[in-house]
């Protein structure tokens, strides 16, 4: 029997979009890991009766877990700790030991800010230190202990595990939740579930539904395999989970995806492609010169832990003056072909790679829109170059699709896969 498991995120700031939820989809990836097979994610406000309402269906549901995020602090909106002892029907009660661990989280707040009414700043603080009956605390990485709720011995609703909402609090604590004998009892026959991601880039999801049905076709077992395919930042990632028993199974259909788009299919083992590009730069150096992109294919560089032994920099060449000041691209080159164009984009990947002094450089230049595009050069429509040693060794075309945000993003993803073929080869 699987153990299924809600999560619930509270937050009337995460249900209007002030903020995003990072919390759910994290602690989904969580629970896979452990076998634990999640149901859903909901997001609702700081309502007691909305908060009560979805703890029910998840009930319902027959989640033996459920983990909530958020709503745990001194302020007058922070109610989950509330409502789940109401509907476990467990009373809150002062733990002092909880609030002496409070209270000296807070004490050097007395020096920081002298003025502070220290006996307001406790009573609002009080609160958090009010726990379920026969609840399990969890230390706080904040000032806010968390907390895992069993049901009432006579029920067999599902154990509430409570974290925080800031993700620094929340990762700790959940390690430290997971080792407690309250949630292992919680998911006490958890199966062992294996999961594997392969990556492609350069096709349409279409075409990969076309390919699923000829595997099934084939008369490969696909029986206990959860394939799921999803279009992200314009690659298709196809992940599988199943268990360790239908490992054979998942190699035959891993083997026949391979077959089909073994060209497109650049990550068998989740490695995503940031990671690819980082590895082989190892000993190489890159510079970079984004026009529609502004740096965002440099950022994209420097969010992977080490880039600093290869990213050179990057210049951010908008207007035309730019390209010409900063990359060394001729007028002539403009005035003939304009900026978005092959030769254009070329210049800039040599002029980046000699004016920074690195061996790789990498040029992005196109039509973001919503306005500039022309019937010649529509919105969309993107150059990219590498060069190598001097040399501008690959350029090539796209014409994405969607809004701005979306063509540029998707920009960045272009380019990373250029790099890598231009390295690679």
């Amino acid at each position: 029997m699987k153990v299924r498991a809600g999560i619930l995120v509270t937050g009337t700031e995460v249900l209007t979009g002030i903020i995003t939820d990072r919390n759910g989809p994290w602690l989904s990836e969580q629970l896979r890991s452990m076998g634990i097979e999640p149901a859903q994610i909901t997001v609702v406000a700081d309502r007691p009766d909305d908060i009560t309402a979805a703890l029910a269906a998840m009930s319902q549901m027959g989640c033996q877990l459920v983990i909530t995020s958020g709503g745990l602090g001194p302020t007058a909106d922070d109610l989950t700790a509330a409502v789940i002892g109401s509907f476990q029907g467990r009373p809150l009660a002062l733990d002092s030991e909880v609030e002496a661990v409070i209270e000296a989280i807070l004490a050097p707040l007395a020096d920081r800010w002298p003025n502070l009414d220290h006996d307001a700043v406790m009573a609002a603080n009080r609160k958090q230190a009010m726990v379920p009956a026969g609840a399990t605390v969890l230390n706080p990485v904040g000032t806010a202990p968390g907390l895992i709720v069993p049901p009432r011995e006579e029920t067999d609703g599902p154990t509430v595990v409570v974290l925080p909402g800031p993700p620094r609090e929340l990762k700790p604590m959940w390690a430290d939740a997971i080792e407690t004998p309250a949630f292992k009892a919680a998911v006490v026959g958890a199966g062992s579930y294996r999961r594997s991601m392969m990556r492609l880039f350069g096709m349409p999801e279409s075409e990969l539904a076309l390919t699923l049905r000829n595997i099934e076709e084939q008369e490969i077992d696909l029986d206990g395999l959860e394939i799921t395919t999803c279009l992200r930042r314009g690659e298709i990632e196809i992940a599988t989970t199943y268990s360790p028993d239908l490992e054979a199974n998942y190699q035959k259909f891993a083997v026949a995806i391979e077959a089909a788009h073994g060209d497109l299919l650049f990550s068998r083992d989740e490695t995503t492609i940031d990671q690819i590009v980082a590895q082989l730069l190892q000993g190489h150096s890159i510079a970079l010169a984004e026009s529609c992109t502004a740096g965002m294919l440099t950022s994209r560089l420097a969010d992977v832990p080490g880039s600093s032994d290869y990213l050179v920099g990057g210049m951010i060449v908008y207007s035309n003056d730019a390209k010409v000041e900063l990359a060394g691209v001729s007028p002539a080159t403009l005035a003939d072909h304009g900026a978005v164009s092959a030769e254009v984009a070329s210049e800039l990947a040599v002029g980046a790679a000699v004016r920074l002094g690195a061996s790789v450089g990498v040029a992005i230049t196109g039509v973001a829109g919503p306005a500039g595009g022309t019937e010649e050069k529509p919105v969309g429509l993107v150059w990219f170059a590498v060069a190598v040693d001097g040399q501008a060794v690959f350029c090539r075309s796209v014409q994405l699709p969607g809004g701005r945000a979306d063509i540029r993003d998707r920009s960045t993803t272009v380019a990373m896969h250029m790099i890598r073929k231009a390295l690679q080869s």
